[in-house]
């Protein structure tokens, strides 16, 4: 095997003569504009991989003496990644690859053709499939879809590649994915978020799945965004999230061709503005639903569905020693109009809710998410400060802090503090249970997954 670079001031190439028979390899270089990797994989399948570009233009030429290229393509990178299989010809002896950043080539613009992979006929966002009881009060009661913003197919599809493009960060590094994981519930694993320069949040990213059905409309945490319209449009602006000005954000999307389309087939007229962006992106969390949970099939078979565990739980989380429903109630396990203290400190190191309406009766209050896929949103609470869901359950048994704002499904008729006091099997039965609200579908529907074209 053989390894040339070549160098200028224009370009950076790799080069690669045909690895020998047997195994895999990856050869990997680091340019001013990205990182370029030329691999062979099994049975001598050659790839092509880009890695941290921020939407280049990149060229793919082959050839047999090193002398004589012949371009085999030019392709725009999206997000920062690309990987394409290299043709036949490069289990050929005598072949030389290279993929190389050509300033000259940057004009090149992202059609609809090339920059997603969007079905013909696009998904159902605008009318899913639900259970009889998010038909009805209460569940009803708690949609927070607005008149003036319903969802709709072309605008929740617009909002999906908006919510996976990591243009909508300043340096072109994050997208709202990065910070809201299918494979998580739509949260981050991590304790703190991690922003475009890399500093850290101040709280918890929470999962997206059924905000749609959060009564008091009021996001974040401690609930400062009067709608999920305003509250889509704050992480773009926020100086350690994305660093994004809505004017440049508008500027930057209008020149992209897919985007013109995108707007146009949502809203009618292809103009990029900073409220359509807002509506399109409240309308894609919004579709975010998951009905397919163990749960879900259990309301239909008397829960004949379940283990021994997993029902003891459910008796314990809806009545009983535990009596869980007044905060995480319905079948979308969310607390109705309430916002609530549930005793983690005291004093507050966070005030909630308090630190915005600086009321001394709010602090410590946090908003309520639906517990639906919690298996999937670790770690809990707005400052992430439990792993696990055992750990979430334990507090709720031996550790809730004494305060005065603590709500009241918290304190025993004495007004002292309610501690649940389970016994070990009681709590592995109620952590069984959290589980079965978690629908295995979520983190793999084409759906709600990342739209734009990486190649192969």
């Amino acid at each position: 095997m053989k390894i040339t670079f070549h160098l200028c001031s224009l370009r950076f190439a790799i080069l690669l003569l045909p690895l020998l028979p047997g195994g895999t390899a990856r050869i990997t270089a680091q340019t001013p504009h990205a990182a370029v990797a030329l691999e062979r994989g099994p049975v001598n399948a050659r790839f092509v991989a880009v890695s941290d570009a921020a939407n280049q233009v990149w060229v793919i030429e082959r050839s047999s003496n090193l002398v004589d290229w012949a371009e085999l393509d030019t392709v725009k990178i999206h997000n920062g990644r690309f990987r394409r299989a290299l043709p036949d010809a490069a289990t050929k002896p005598g072949e030389f690859f290279r993929a190389f950043f050509d300033p000259a080539r940057q004009g090149m613009t992202s059609e609809r053709t090339n920059a997603l992979l969007l079905p013909a006929a696009s998904f159902n966002y605008a009318n899913p499939v639900l259970p009889a009881s998010f038909t009805v009060n209460p569940i009803l009661a708690q949609d927070n879809m607005r008149p003036g913003n319903l969802t709709t197919d072309a605008g929740a599809t617009l909002g999906r590649v908006l919510f996976y493009d990591r243009r909508l960060s300043t340096n072109q590094t994050l997208s709202c994915a990065s910070c809201h994981q299918p494979r998580n519930g739509f949260s981050d694993p991590r304790r703190f978020s991690v922003g475009f320069a890399g500093g850290l949040t101040s709280r918890n990213s929470m999962g997206l799945a059924h905000a749609r059905w959060y009564q008091r409309e009021n996001f974040f945490w401690d609930e400062r965004a009067a709608t999920l319209e305003d509250q889509v449009l704050r992480p773009i602006q926020d100086p350690v999230e994305m660093g994004m000005t809505l004017r440049a954000l508008t500027n930057r999307l209008a020149a992209e061709p897919f985007y013109t389309n995108l707007f146009a087939a949502a809203f009618g007229t292809p103009e990029v503005t900073a409220s359509r962006i807002s509506r399109a992106l409240a309308q894609f969390v919004r579709s975010i639903v998951s009905v397919q949970s163990k749960y879900d099939l259990g309301v239909t078979n008397n829960f004949a569905n379940f283990t021994p565990l997993e029902n003891q739980g459910r008796q314990i989380f809806f009545g009983g020693v535990g009596n869980c429903a007044p905060c995480h109630g319905t079948d979308n396990f969310v607390p109705g109009p309430a916002i609530n203290n549930n005793g983690l400190e005291f004093p507050f190191v966070d005030l909630g809710l308090g630190g915005v309406t600086g009321n001394p009766a709010d602090n410590g209050k946090f908003k309520v998410p639906s517990l639906r896929n919690i298996a999937l949103t670790a770690p809990y609470m707005h400052d992430g400060r439990f792993a696990t869901l055992e750990q979430v359950v334990e507090f709720y048994n031996s550790g809730v802090v004494d305060n005065p704002n603590l709500s009241p499904p918290l304190r025993n008729p004495d007004g002292t503090v309610r501690r649940l006091n389970l016994t070990p099997q009681q709590k592995d039965a109620l952590v069984a249970f959290l589980r079965t609200l978690t629908d295995p579908n979520l983190a793999t529907d084409p759906k709600y997954a990342d739209p734009f074209n990486y190649g192969d």
